[in-house]
């Protein structure tokens, strides 16, 4: 029998990797959903491509677009949040969450409490809704299979073992496109040196936060939240190989590593095919021809992002939301050429010492909170710019 897909934010990058695998292997998998944000021609194209049953549009201006690039065909169209929250909560096998940013809170809580196995690719759920998430999967039995390729990693390495049994959780940091570089030309590096990862093809964003050290920082907090360990027991490394993805240390000093080419079909097919594993195009690792695996720890100095995300996890539930919606309004000033790349953690940490929220108790305090700190932003770059 096949298995039934559903894909919030087919048109991104984990979208597509996504259908990458699909398309693949058409015997295993049905698309029922899919869902983009504005792209209203390449969702259809994605409908179209899979015989999706139902294609949502985020944006309702978009609406008209969708309906009309999907006429004639047997896709619903539709558009809004009630819709997207409609496609999350289907009958499906999977629901694959990689609606970027707290966009994708909504449909994603609302698949988990529909009780839904869902691959998390959006950050932002346990982020800024840990809590929340988790204890709704608890209560609707819902099961969340993390798609990161560093949470996916010890997935991996936790199969067939007792949590009890756990010592710590390493993370591994490629320490992105200025592991090297000194403290005073940091402040220099441009957007495009910034999203010039050494390793991985990702988005800006994602790219800039490697390139801070917080999308480690947002890793920690999220792995706090999936496997339950506090932050003094998770660890992070430099790797700049990006060939072992995260490690498990056990009780007995056995450690365990997943080891992978850098490439996110890998943990994207053991989601899909969870718990049994498929076939992907990654390219197979070859250890010979890599020679050496290196290692170092984090530089909190030159990036305090990593810093600043630890306290934030050990301060509150409400300090992460903070952290996360103050860091990506700082990215986007970064990336439009308003801001230097140092800036960018200043920022944060100057929200944070101003914010003094109480933990969140539902999701619509939890966008309350992301976005008075998104008006915080605002007006301390308007105090400090001319």
């Amino acid at each position: 029998m096949k298995r039934r897909i559903v894909i919030l934010g087919a048109t991104g990058s984990i979208g597509k990797s996504t259908l990458d695998l699909i398309e693949r292997a058409p015997d295993a998998f049905e698309v029922v959903a899919v869902t983009a944000a504005t792209n209203a021609a390449a969702l259809a194209d994605i409908a179209r491509r899979t015989n999706a049953q139902f294609a949502v549009v985020a944006h309702e201006r978009r609406a008209s677009e969708l309906a009309e690039a999907l006429m004639g065909s047997s896709c619903r169209a539709a558009a809004g949040e009630d819709a997207l929250i409609e496609a999350a909560t289907m009958d499906a096998d999977l629901v694959v969450a990689a609606i970027v940013g707290c966009a994708g809170l909504r449909p994603t809580m609302a698949a988990v409490e529909a009780g839904r196995t869902v691959a998390l690719a959006n950050k932002e759920a346990l982020v800024t809704a840990g809590a929340l998430m988790t204890q709704a999967a608890s209560a609707s039995g819902a099961t969340l299979l993390p798609v990161d390729s560093e949470h996916n990693a010890i997935f991996q390495c936790l199969a067939g073992n007792r949590a009890e049994d756990v010592s710590r959780l390493i993370l591994t940091a490629s320490g992105g496109p200025f592991r090297t570089a000194s403290a005073e030309s940091l402040q220099a590096m441009t957007p495009a040196q910034a999203v010039a990862h050494p390793n991985w093809s990702m988005g800006a964003k994602i790219s800039v936060d490697s390139a801070t050290l917080m999308n480690k920082g947002l890793e920690l907090i999220e792995a706090h939240y999936l496997f339950g360990l506090p932050s003094a027991r998770i660890d992070i490394v430099v790797h700049p190989q990006s060939v072992i993805h995260s490690l498990v240390e056990y009780v007995d000093g056995s450690v365990l590593a997943q080891l992978g080419s850098p490439d996110m079909r890998i943990p994207l097919s053991y989601a899909l095919a969870w718990p049994a594993r498929m076939a992907t195009p990654a390219e197979r690792l070859d250890l010979q021809q890599i020679a050496r695996l290196d290692f170092e720890a984090p530089d909190l100095v030159r990036f305090p992002a990593l810093r600043l995300a630890r306290e934030a996890l050990e301060a509150s539930a409400a300090a992460p939301i903070v952290l996360n919606a103050a860091n990506e309004v700082a990215v986007e000033r970064f990336l439009a050429g308003k801001i230097g790349f140092t800036d960018i953690p200043a920022l944060v940490e100057r929200c944070l010492d101003r914010s003094d929220h109480t933990p969140p108790a539902s999701i619509a305090e939890v966008l309350e909170i992301d976005r008075v700190t998104r008006d915080l932003v605002g007006g301390m770059m308007e105090a400090t710019c001319p």
